[in-house]
């Protein structure tokens, strides 16, 4: 028997360690190849743009890694950004065709992108648009060209936003698994799904208003770009008044529809080439790598921008989650660094535990007493997002930024009804009047509802003292604003919530400014495993995002989004400084 299981266990070995070295050894080919090949622009060339990755605010890859991209499917907005600026001033550029479909960012990113586009076009170089499906975000993105065409079969979606909410209320009587809430504030509607049914009043009033403001940037910024009234274009909204390419043309929203082969003729003759003139395009995942060759930013005095993205959690965090781990060490490093002479904090976060919001606002107020500190708000910078952002000397905010939702909850879940169903008793025994605090199988106790809510209360005055020092506010004119309540950019700049509206840029040139620097570098923190040396260090990770992916593509994108957020609320431990509800624009 012992020979046997030596046996298998030495096979078994074997065709692992082989599968490693035959990876390894492919790998070692492409990087090969690719240090080979090189990308080379040549003259005359076009700059395409076509997202068909995610899109994150920073995915901390390090170029001098050999590993950098490899299986990364992600693309980080300071590259998408660096690029464009480069480009600008890239003789061999002459222009951009922007050809996505289906862009994957959220509006605050589809607008730093589209304001880079815009500083392109002050050079003189052309930015020509053409799709088969034109979202509203794709849209809104190609609305800055200077001329778009469609598929003449295509169709353009430009009909106003719109966000749902699921509940769970029903599925939960009849399933008989139950999320116990504890919650402050009327507007802190993160749990109000596993309560009801429908929508409160409190809660439709915070989306309506909240995706009315991001609806009015998005009018405003088209409205200057295609040269249509504001009412003109809700009208064509209201009316549906793009949804054929026909229509789209007669509306002003495009100006031809065009098959892709007589889209390029058009831009052969921008380029002033021949029809038969074979165009030279440059993706912009390749210029890319060409592009971080190239510093704009240039000094032996450095401003740090350290990027705090993705949901709060404990823990060490990386390019998915924040965790207090990388934050704490990119903080003190950036603190530490003599070359280091101000620091840009950028946030693009719904929130999450409350325990880790304060550890790092923490450490950014220690920080701030050595170096200015300015916070740049990306998509999101809610909740314990916010939080964190209060502890910095000024704020700018994207005008679509979704902010605030200055409040607390926790959410404990609970089966003693599934339980009873399936004839499962759980019997507890302990040594003191409460070691007994709460069990999965029993319904939560008057007692331990007690201690929660005194947590919960505890946690949302601490939340509004960190608010009120931080924006110079007296704690009850931030209560007036808080209650779990979100805002714009462009609202929460006017109640005082945020200091200026703008993009990263503008942060960067305000932390700069602080510091009393006119030359300087750019550092950023922090550094991210890529895919690969995370799958090296974990071959189940790798197996399980494969797994999320499968599944996705199996039951649709939908059906899994409800599994996903079902999951992160039973998963969430201790009080929650979040978002107050899962928010997706559409």
């Amino acid at each position: 028997m012992n020979f046997l299981r030596n046996l298998l266990a030495s096979i078994l070995g074997c065709l692992v360690a082989f599968g490693i070295v035959m990876g390894m050894f492919f790998i070692f080919i492409a990087l090969i190849s690719n240090a080979e090949e090189g990308v080379v622009v040549k003259a005359d060339s076009i700059l395409e743009l076509r997202f068909t990755t995610p899109i994150m605010d920073y995915t901390g890859k390090d170029e001098t890694s050999p590993f950098a991209g490899l299986w990364d499917e992600e693309m980080g907005l300071d590259d998408i950004i660096h690029a464009i600026k480069v480009a600008k001033e890239d003789s061999k550029i002459k222009g951009i065709s922007l050809t996505t479909s289906f862009l994957q960012a959220g509006v605050a990113q589809t607008r730093e992108i589209r304001e880079a586009l815009l500083d392109f076009k002050s050079s003189g170089k052309f930015i020509l648009a053409h799709s088969d499906f034109y979202t509203q975000k794709d849209y809104y993105l190609a609305s800055v060209a200077d001329e778009i065409y469609l598929n003449p079969v295509g169709a353009l979606d430009f009909k106003g936003l719109f966000t749902e909410v699921l509940y769970f209320k029903d599925f939960q009587e009849k399933t008989g698994i139950k999320m116990e809430v504890i919650r402050h504030g009327k507007y802190k509607s993160a749990v109000e799904p596993f309560l009801s049914n429908t929508m409160s009043p409190e809660n439709r009033l915070q989306i309506q208003e909240l995706i009315t403001s991001i609806w009015d940037v998005i009018v405003t910024d088209v409205s200057a770009s295609r040269n249509i009234t504001p009412q003109n274009l809700n009208i064509i909204a209201d009316t549906l008044g793009g949804r054929t390419p026909k229509y789209a043309v007669a509306s002003g929203l495009i100006d031809g529809d065009l098959h892709f082969d007589e889209y390029e003729n058009l831009v052969r003759d921008k380029m002033g080439v021949g029809d038969d003139t074979e165009l030279n395009y440059v993706e912009l995942a390749e210029y890319v790598h060409l592009a971080n060759r190239e510093k704009i930013y240039t000094g032996s005095d450095k401003v740090a921008i350290i990027y705090a993205q993705g949901e709060i959690l404990y823990g060490e965090g990386g390019r998915d989650f924040l965790g207090q781990g990388l934050m704490l060490d990119a903080l003190q490093k950036a603190k530490e660094n003599s070359n280091i002479k101000a620091i840009v904090l950028r946030i693009d976060s719904p929130g999450g535990s409350a325990l880790v919001s304060d550890i790092i606002w923490h450490e950014i107020k220690l920080t701030k007493e050595v170096k200015p500190v300015v916070v740049s708000f990306g998509n999101v910078a809610a909740s314990g997002g916010y939080y964190i952002g209060v502890a910095g000397d000024k704020i700018f905010a994207e005008p679509t930024t979704i902010t605030g939702s200055i409040g607390v909850f926790g959410t404990i879940p609970n089966i003693n009804e599934l339980a009873g169903n399936i004839g499962i008793n759980a019997e507890q025994v302990g040594t003191n009047k409460n070691s007994v605090d709460y069990s999965l199988f029993e319904p939560l106790s008057d007692s331990f509802r007690d201690v929660v809510q005194e947590g919960i209360e505890d946690t949302y005055n601490t939340f509004l003292q960190r608010v009120a020092e931080g924006r110079n506010m007296s704690l009850a004119q931030v209560d007036s604003l808080a209650q779990g309540r979100v805002w714009s950019g462009v609202d929460a700049q006017a109640i005082g919530l945020v200091d200026e509206l703008g993009d990263l840029d503008d942060a960067i040139a305000a932390a700069a400014e602080m510091a009393g620097l006119e030359g300087f570098g750019i550092r950023k923190y922090p550094k991210y495993k890529s895919d690969f040396e995370r799958f090296m260090d974990d071959l189940g990770g790798m197996k399980a995002k494969w797994g999320e992916s499968a599944l996705k593509q199996e039951i649709g994108a939908d059906a899994y989004q409800i599994l996903k957020e079902f999951k992160q609320a039973s998963e969430q431990k201790g009080i929650q400084a979040r978002m107050p509800f899962s928010l997706n624009i559409k």
